[in-house]
């Protein structure tokens, strides 16, 4: 088995990564452009070949570096999903190829963020979750299994005038509902560069969605289809606007185009256990999948800088405090880094 950087034409490896098992769409190469082109990050697309020169294996990695959070690798950041895909062998020979690329470097922490189990002996975090919805074929039958209090909270929106608009036109109100609601938690938001890209990059497999008051744009949803799945990887709504519930109305209409397309999961998205998001998501008849987050670190106990971070916990207080269109224009240049 040999491992290098992947050089290979970009079917070869979509091609090789859509047929193994745990391919996610964060697995696909177009996630190098995207990285490479709104943050400028290192891309270490590594690419296990057997003695024919065959793929065995592929594991994408990104380096994010900076002063204040430090150095690291992940598969993949921003997103829920990455680690590498292949055979066991050659999931081996990543793994390790990866490991010593982190030691060389000095990174503070290797993460792979797996959705499965991995066949190394790298230590494993299950400090997220995702939450999954089987889909039935008919969006009817779902209706009947949702609880009265969700299906009431469905029609609510529906009875104020509130409607689902989807489309690449989407992006720019998509982003107007985003940034404010990031702000609102107190966290720096990624940049709309980040949105219009995604839409460019993935014309077919990225979804995005907005519930609308009148004109006005309340709620919205950045979602990607792969194989039989979508993920809603994204959601915001405006807080002045929480007693009707549109986000409730956006998830709907997102689970009914999912079931009009064939899909068979809605996927939530990762969270905590336990959070209000948790909650959230298990309102709907949803079910837990643990993730396995394999890393190396310098240090026990190491993870990825999060805004809820309690070393951070002024962060979230100050960012609240600050208009929007500041927190917009300062927010991805520190997001960037956080992994």
């Amino acid at each position: 088995m040999h491992v290098g950087p992947f050089t290979g034409a970009p079917a070869e490896w979509d091609d090789f990564a859509q047929s193994a098992p745990g391919f996610t769409h964060f697995h696909r190469i177009g996630w190098k452009t995207v990285i490479e082109r709104v943050f400028g990050h290192e891309c270490i697309y590594l690419a296990a070949r057997d003695a024919d020169g065959r793929l065995a294996g592929v594991l994408p990695l990104v380096r994010v570096k900076s002063l204040i959070f430090g150095h690291y690798l992940v598969s993949m950041p921003f997103v829920n999903y990455g680690g590498p895909l292949g055979n066991e062998p050659a999931v081996r020979a990543l793994v390790d190829h990866a490991t010593s690329i982190a030691r060389a470097s000095g990174v503070r922490l290797l993460e792979l963020r797996s959705r499965t189990p991995l066949p190394v002996a790298l230590p494993v975090s299950h400090r997220k979750i995702t939450v999954v919805l089987d889909l039935p074929e008919r969006a009817e039958l779902l209706w009947k299994r949702l609880d009265a209090k969700v299906r009431s909270q469905v029609r609510r929106p529906q009875k104020e005038g509130i409607t689902v608009r989807f489309g690449h036109d989407q992006v720019a109100p998509f982003f107007e509902v985003f940034a404010r609601h990031m702000r609102d938690l107190g966290t720096p938001t990624q940049s709309r560069h980040l949105f219009e890209t995604i839409a460019e990059v993935f014309p077919n497999d990225a979804w995005f969605a907005c519930a609308y008051l009148g004109d006005r744009p309340v709620a919205c949803g950045c979602g990607f289809r792969w194989a039989r799945e979508l993920e809603m990887t994204w959601a915001s709504a405006l807080v002045e606007f929480k007693r009707l519930a549109p986000n409730m109305l956006l998830y709907w209409s997102m689970m009914e185009r999912a079931i009009d397309e064939g899909l068979t999961l809605f996927n939530f998205g990762r969270c905590s256990p336990g959070s209000g998001t948790h909650r959230f998501k298990q309102q709907w008849g949803s079910r837990d999948e643990l993730l396995w987050w394999y890393g190396a670190s310098d240090r026990d106990g190491a993870t990825t800088p999060s805004p809820n971070d309690a070393s951070y916990a002024w962060g979230p207080r100050l960012w609240k405090r600050l208009p929007t269109p500041v927190a917009t224009a300062l927010g991805p240049r520190i997001v960037r880094y956080i992994p």
